[in-house]
């Protein structure tokens, strides 16, 4: 059976945690032969995000945390998540659910065909304003 890691760079979301782990657990139940741990990096947040990720990791064995003395920023939290993770494989994911992680069932099948890196691109941007669409754009 092989493990796959899922990292979540993590800053102030404890609002969302709850329902992140409930679409994270509904996303691996749905694979075979793959189980799934779920690697939260806490980038220094400054709300109950921490203790929120303490309490879902004693009563769900798949989270664990890394805890950044502050906020370093996602980038450096991915990396820290790097070192950290232990899977065959490692998908990172933002913690506030812009990205679906039902989207990870996609990039799987395409890690079972043998690749290695495996990205997703937003297609669509629905309900976003002209502007935010043409700065996303340009980034």
């Amino acid at each position: 059976m092989r493990t796959l890691t899922i990292v979540i760079p993590i800053f102030n979301e404890e609002e969302v945690l709850s329902q992140l782990v409930e679409r994270l657990d509904h996303m691996s139940s749905q694979l075979v032969n793959i189980t799934c741990d779920y690697l939260f990096v806490n980038d220094g947040s400054e709300d109950q995000t921490l203790e929120r990720i303490k309490e879902i990791a004693v009563k769900d064995s798949k989270v664990k945390y890394v805890d950044l003395s502050r906020n370093f920023g996602k980038e450096l939290a991915m990396l820290a998540g790097f070192d950290y993770a232990d899977g065959d494989a490692v998908v990172v994911i933002d913690g506030d659910l812009q990205q679906p992680p039902e989207l990870i069932l996609e990039m799987v099948k395409w890690w079972e065909k043998g690749y290695d890196d495996i990205y997703a691109v937003r297609v669509d941007r629905e309900g976003e304003s002209f502007f935010k669409n043409w700065t996303s754009k340009i980034y």
